[in-house]
């Protein structure tokens, strides 16, 4: 302020206004302060913005060209041990969301994948071996079980189902340790989150022999030592509930569908605008229509619902019908306890099959990948709840085998079962019903060769890491291994000749776990196919009867009373 004016707009092109409060302070005169102090801020705040777009504009522009690339990849320590092994390898560099991938070859084999920052010139990742043709081998955090693998999840919930299971008063008994065994596929994952399969792939076999060994203990023997969790019912099925409501939000909130969860949600997609199924998937997919008619049929409803986008997104189908099998399964469970068990005894049964499913972290990790395995644990379950009915057994089997064929060699079996010649015809009646219906949509197009050679041929020429015959030349074994199966499953038809449900499931537990020994590509997703099974053998054990038919009714009925003596013709009482 100055002589009594306060400056207005017009300063500078000699405009004065009067200043109000000069009749309140007439010694005090004001003036504004200039607009270029103003100006120079603003521009500094404008250059700033300026200054800050410029770098991200350079960046862009400063893109690192292809022999730049292939130039700061062939410094990586693996590029340079290659080539001081094999000699110079050939590069080949591709740009792909922000970065080069240099691939080194060898005689047209890919030996070394160097991964280039696009701008920065980094190497961000280098891979040799295994992991340079299977992603899934470089332990890429969140590509399987997302939020599962975090140790404050995983770790509580292995503790919460010892908790649950394991008998605290007799601790030295043979079931805990089958549950402490049930749990050492994690020593494998572990290795396998570090992309350590050459140790993750061997830590497998210890516990599925282990797992096989105590499967027909029970199948053949009926009886066993059983699981003896100290909780009571209440408590078990409380904490079921609680946990299937914790793993579907969990699966809501946090997880992402593989590749199997998109095939079957594409599968679908083709069967709802009448398009054939197979060699018929999107590039991003192309292998994806290796199961069966039957797997791609149970995604419909929920491509219905919603429909696939026609790219692989969230994909809100492949997460509804992956709780769907999840929570199929758990349901089950509960009716086989009940079923088993009469009574009082069926519901701690049904309370332990519950809590075990709920709790046991491979069938959370089959929810969280939303993949189909728990469809087949959901069909062999209600296979064996239908074990009675023979018409109905053979097209639940059926469908089993026909979503990822992994059920035949149950079939022999399963075909066997009432040990009479009327039962065994309805089952094959049921079976081919299912059969003929799954196989006429592929049968017509593209014809049942290109669905073999899509599917079952695909499967079994199947060359991958993640098995001991992928890493090892021990092809023979397998082979054998193999053939030990097909025998067995034809000796289990007969042996032993009356079977109770306990006896049945273990045993069809064995038959998958021998199975999954001899698979070129094995995975912990394949755990929940017998996992149920085998949960039921360890929970009912010792069978009460030899036949399940008779395992109800002989505890429901009473005693009938016995005949009193009869008199003899001389009319004295017998003796």
């Amino acid at each position: 302020m100055r002589d009594g004016w306060l400056s207005g707009p017009g300063e500078g092109r000699g405009c004065l206004l009067p200043d109000p409060l000069a009749s309140l302070a007439p010694s005090v005169r004001t003036k504004t302060p200039s607009p270029l102090p103003a100006v120079a801020v603003a521009s500094f705040f404008v250059a700033l913005l300026v200054l800050g777009f410029l770098p991200i504009r350079a960046q862009g522009a400063e893109r690192l060209t292809r022999a730049e690339a292939v130039a700061a990849a062939g410094q990586d320590p693996k590029v340079v041990e290659a080539e001081r092994g094999r000699g110079v390898l050939g590069p080949t560099a591709s740009l792909d969301e922000g970065h080069w991938e240099v691939a080194y070859f060898e005689g047209g084999e890919e030996r070394v994948l160097v991964l280039v920052d696009a701008h920065s010139g980094e190497v961000t990742e280098s891979w040799t071996g295994y992991q340079v043709a299977w992603k899934m081998a470089r332990g890429y955090s969140g590509a399987f079980g997302h939020k599962l693998n975090a140790p404050y999840v995983f770790v509580p919930l292995c503790l919460l189902f010892l908790l649950g299971l394991v008998d605290w008063r007799r601790l030295w008994r043979v079931a805990n340790l089958d549950l402490l065994v049930l749990l050492g596929f994690g020593v494998s994952h572990y290795f396998f989150n570090r992309a350590e399969i050459g140790v993750s792939v061997p830590l497998v076999y210890p516990v599925l022999l282990y797992l096989l060994g105590r499967s027909p203990w029970n199948g053949v023997r009926g009886r066993g030592e059983g699981l003896r969790p100290v909780w009571p019912v209440a408590w078990m099925l409380i904490a079921a509930l609680f946990l299937m409501g914790f793993r579907v939000g969990l699966d809501v909130a946090d997880s992402g569908a593989i590749d199997v969860g998109y095939a079957g949600v594409v599968g679908a997609d083709r069967i709802a605008h009448g398009e054939p199924i197979y060699d018929n998937f999107p590039d991003d997919i192309s292998t994806g229509d290796t199961y069966g008619p039957v797997n791609y049929v149970a995604y419909l409803p929920f491509e219905r619902i919603w429909p696939w986008s026609g790219e692989w997104d969230d994909l809100p189908a492949a997460h509804a019908a992956a709780i769907l099998f999840d929570v199929a399964a758990f349901t089950l469970l509960i009716l086989l306890g009940l079923r088993i068990r009469p009574g009082p005894e069926g519901q701690r049964l049904a309370a332990t099959l519950a809590f075990g499913w709920a709790a046991y972290p491979y069938t959370a990790y089959a929810l969280e990948s939303n993949s189909n395995d728990s469809l087949v644990a959901a069909l062999l379950l209600a296979t064996l709840l239908l074990a009675t009915r023979p018409l109905a057994r053979g097209a639940v089997l059926a469908t089993a085998t026909w979503a990822k064929f992994v059920a035949a060699p149950l079939a022999p079996m399963y075909l066997t079962y009432q040990r009479r010649w009327r039962p065994a015809l309805l089952f094959v009646v049921g079976f081919l019903l299912i059969t003929i219906a799954a196989l006429l949509w592929p049968a017509l197009d593209p014809g049942l060769k290109t669905f073999y050679d899509r599917t079952i041929a695909s499967q079994a020429g199947r060359d991958s890491p993640f098995s001991l015959w992928g890493q090892t030349s021990l092809e023979p074994i397998r082979i054998a291994l193999l053939a030990l199966t097909g025998v067995l499953a034809i000796a289990f038809a007969f042996i032993p000749r009356a079977k109770s449900l306990v006896q049945l499931a273990a045993l069809s537990a064995a038959l998958l776990i021998l199975l999954q020994l001899t698979l070129h590509h094995w995975f912990y997703l394949y755990i929940v196919w017998f996992y149920p099974l085998l949960l039921i053998a360890l929970a009912a054990s010792p069978a009460r009867t030899s036949r399940p038919d008779l395992d109800r009714s002989r505890r429901q009925e009473p005693p009938s009373p016995r005949r009193p003596p009869q008199p003899s013709r001389t009319g004295s009482a017998s003796a």
